[in-house]
Order: structure tokens, then sequence, then C-alpha cells
């Protein structure tokens, strides 16, 4: 879906969430029983898609924080 979006012509956005916050949310990686993201991962720079790091990038993961 990412390389459909931002293959096409004209602005685009690709963005994947890294869920890296066990903290306040489920952190799930490429070790991960379920979840994985090992393609997105290696293949996000080559693309130009923005990875959002959870635990880095966001001040609230859910409201009333």
């Amino acid at each position: 879906m990412l390389q459909w979006t931002t293959s096409g012509e004209g602005p685009s956005l690709g963005m994947l969430v890294h869920h890296t916050d066990g903290e306040r949310e489920w952190a799930y990686d490429r070790d991960s029983r379920q979840g994985r993201l090992i393609r997105g991962l290696e293949e996000a720079p080559d693309y130009g898609w923005v990875v959002i790091d959870m635990a880095r990038d966001w001040n609230i993961v859910f409201g009333g924080e």
C-alpha cells in the first residue's frame, strides 16, 4: 500500500508508525511474535517513507494521560 501511495505523480506521504513504546502502548519490532515490520523498516529509506518512533516522537499516545 505504501509503494502504491508514493509511486504516483504529485505529492504523497508514506509513513510507518514504529510501535516502540511498551510503557504507554504495545511495543513490537523485528523479533516480536506478532506485528513484525522487517521489510517496511528496511525499505523505508529507499522509498522516502517517514518512520515515526512512538517512544521518541509522540508526547501523548492515548489522550487523558
